[in-house]
């Protein structure tokens, strides 16, 4: 018995690596975040195993039960093998032209203000490259609520991130939040700022 971490295609199933095709038609179960689009990828493939969903209503439970089940693997001396693929985060830190020697993947920010505001503190003195996942429905905002916390910074925004309508907009936030309020937005969002500059750090 062995558990594998299977990256799967982030929209076009064209992804999905040979090694990982592989590992899923011999899998006895499969548990996915959202069974409906791991169902049409497992269906692509003729792919036979038995689908389990990790309640993908609810993130916050989720997680922490997918990161369990990995050490309880551990624990019980079963291998894990991690099956490399695709990534949104990766995907938009490479066609964003922002540097990519040294990043941080902040996902989305906490929704409680306090929370929120003391995160976007931190983040104003770290001189990595940032990454975010937002709504497209908040994103004008979110644009506006970044220059406000980190400065005008050079960012951009990718959306539809290998699938058909695939867009990665550059330029500095001001420009980027005034864009997307004309112009509101359909999509998975992921958004890369430039982390500070060394003279301002310093």
């Amino acid at each position: 018995m062995a558990l594998f971490l299977v990256a799967t295609p982030i929209g076009n199933l064209e992804d999905l690596s040979p090694r990982a095709e592989r590992i899923l038609k011999e899998a006895d179960a499969v548990a996915a975040e959202d069974t409906r689009h791991t169902g049409q990828l497992l269906a692509r493939f003729g792919i036979k195993a038995k689908l389990i969903s990790f309640h993908e209503q609810n993130e916050e439970k989720r997680l922490p039960e997918i990161l369990e089940l990995v050490r309880a693997c551990h624990r019980n001396e079963f291998p894990v093998y991690a099956v490399p693929g695709p990534s949104a985060v990766l995907a938009a830190l490479v066609t964003s032209g922002l540097p990519t020697n040294r990043f941080l993947f902040e996902g989305f920010l906490p929704k409680k203000p306090g929370k929120r505001r003391k995160r976007l503190e931190y983040l104003q003195e770290l001189d990595a490259t940032l990454v975010f996942f937002e709504s497209p429905y908040r994103l004008a905002k979110f644009l506006e609520e970044l220059k406000e916390a980190l400065g005008d910074r050079q960012a951009a925004v990718a959306r539809e991130l290998t699938k058909k309508f695939e867009e990665t907009r550059t330029g500095n936030l001001s420009a980027l939040a005034e864009y997307y309020s004309a112009h509101p937005p359909k999509g998975e969002i992921t958004v890369v700022v430039e982390g500070v500059q060394a003279e301002v750090a310093n």
